[in-house]
Parts: C-alpha cells; sequence; structure tokens
C-alpha cells in the first residue's frame, strides 16, 4: 500500500507540514523554527547520529536538530580524532540519517581540509546536501572562513559556524582545551562571532569555553547558539549521541552527562535529555567551565 505525503509550506513559521494518509501532520523544524525559539526563549535540543535506526529514535523524542558529525571517525570508525573522515563518508551516513529523520532538522559536518578553499567548500557542501541530502551543513574556524561562509550564504547553503574548541584543530592546539579563558581571547572570540554572523551565518556552535562567554556571545548574536560544554545560556545544547549514553569508552568529558543510567531504555534516556535542557536542567554547573 503506498502513502501519499503532502509537503504544505506555512509562510507564518517558516516551516512544512508533512502529512500522509496514515500519520498525523508533523512541524518540520526548520531554522526558522530554531530563531523563534532563540526570540521567545524557548531552548532546543541536539543530538548526533549517524544511522537510519537512532535517527528515528531522536526524531520521535523530539530532539530539533541532528548532526551527522565528525565524530563519527571517532566513536563509529575508531580513529584517534576526526581528521581521517571524508566527505564521502558523512555522505554515506547523512543519507542513513536523513531515511530516518522525519521532523528534525539534519545538520552535516564538513570535515578536515573539504573547506580548505571557499570553491572548495561550496562544491563539497553542495554534495553533502544534494547527495548526503542535508538542510545544512557545519563547518569549523573564526575569521579566517568569513569569505567562505559569505559565498555559501550567497549561493543559498545554510551555514552552521563552528567555534571554541575545534576537534580538526586539535593537534596543532596540542589537545582538547577549553578555549576564551583569556581575556583577549574571549573578546577576539566574541568579534569572530559577529563577523561570521554578519556574513550569513544561520548558527553557531560553540564548543568548551566558560560560561560567562557563551552567554556574552548567545545575548549579542540575533542567530542561535548552540552550546556543547558552553554553559547554559545557549539557545540550544548538543552532545555526541553515545556520550549521552554514556558508552563512549575512558573516562567521561566534563560537559557531558550519562543520561542511560536509570532509563527505560535509549528512547528514554533521548527523552529525558530533550526534557533536561528545555527545562534548563542540562548542562547543571557541573558540566560548565569558568
Amino acid at each position: 500500500m503506498s502513502v501519499r505525503c503532502i509537503l504544505q509550506p506555512d509562510s507564518a513559521e517558516g516551516v512544512f507540514r508533512m502529512s500522509t494518509q496514515h500519520s498525523e501532520a508533523r512541524t518540520q523544524i526548520s531554522i526558522g523554527t530554531l530563531r523563534r525559539m532563540k526570540k521567545e526563549g524557548e531552548k532546543f535540543a541536539c543530538l548526533t547520529a549517524y544511522d537510519a535506526t537512532f535517527a528515528r529514535v531522536l526524531d520521535a523524542a523530539g530532539v530539533e536538530l541532528i548532526l551527522v558529525g565528525d565524530s563519527l571517525g571517532m566513536v563509529i570508525q575508531g580513529h584517534d580524532s576526526t581528521i581521517p573522515v571524508t566527505v564521502d563518508d558523512v555522505i554515506y551516513h547523512s543519507r542513513a540519517v536523513a531515511r530516518g529523520c522525519r521532523r528534525a532538522l539534519l545538520m552535516a559536518d564538513m570535515p578536515f581540509m573539504s573547506f580548505a578553499s571557499s570553491q572548495r567548500a561550496f562544491d563539497n557542501a553542495a554534495r553533502l546536501m544534494g547527495e548526503g541530502l542535508a538542510h545544512m551543513i557545519k563547518l569549523e574556524g573564526g575569521a579566517a572562513q568569513v569569505e567562505t561562509v559569505r559565498l555559501l550564504a550567497d549561493q543559498g547553503v545554510p551555514v552552521c559556524a563552528h567555534m571554541g574548541l575545534r576537534p580538526q584543530t586539535v593537534f596543532r592546539l596540542g589537545g582538547y582545551k577549553v578555549q576564551g579563558r583569556e581575556k583577549e581571547a574571549a573578546r577576539a572570540m566574541l568579534e569572530d562571532a559577529r563577523k561570521l554572523e554578519a556574513a550569513g551565518a544561520e548558527v553557531l556552535r560553540l564548543g568548551c569555553v566558560p560560561s560567562a562567554l557563551g552567554r556574552e556571545i548567545t545575548q549579542t548574536l540575533a542567530i542561535p547558539v548552540i552550546g556543547i560544554g558552553a554553559g547554559p545560556h545557549c539557545d540550544g545544547q548538543i552532545l555526541v549521541l553515545h556520550d549521552m549514553l554514556g558508552i563512549t569508552p575512558g573516562k567521561p568529558l566534563r560537559f557531558t552527562r550519562n543520561f542511560l543510567a536509570g532509563a527505560d531504555g535509549v528512547g528514554a534516556a533521548v527523552a529525558d535529555f530533550v526534557r533536561a535542557v528545555k527545562a534548563e536542567e542540562f548542562p547543571a554547573p557541573e558540566h560548565c567551565f569558568n
């Protein structure tokens, strides 16, 4: 039996409403949705996923944004860093996630050196959206990526800029360290965030910075800010799925929490993560940096 799907534009929300013969209408999350949530002070929840099964679980639990992160290099492929991940890898996993994602906004990472020039970034972003079926791409970098962000935005590619701790530069940084603790570094990060927003970035992802800096950047920008180890004031919170489930080997990272502990299965753990983010119970002070 076939299922008829109809996408109906909703100009008031800037989203699409999907209806079928066998399911109730569901609101597709869009960038406009995230902007509205920021404006209204409603927190939103984000997680990584790398396959259709987990995508369905996250989608059903109310996660607003799913990221196919280059973190797959570590949690899926078993590498020590994200550096070996290729564009083809992300496309493969993004296509899989897209098959299980019906409501959430789907964002795909641009791997190491896939945006070394503006033209290369454009070509790879086109693949991630065309072949990978992503709604948005994410790339690491501060002011050095302003022209690339501008080119992508001008061509209609939604961009999430990634600032703070950037795993693709971990070897240059000398390890995974909190960023922006020094006054000058914090000032530079805030200024870079402004430049990226002006260039057309639709969302900012901010990782491992002091909570005070996370609050200042979030309050300064009009675009939504997604935090991971960036304090409770960010508009949205994201975790790597494996960290959130407490199944990553080794000592848990400070900014994570095991939501599977005590939960009645994976779906309940994801739902509890969504609830805790929206209730502003996560991240708690013990998950933050000063």
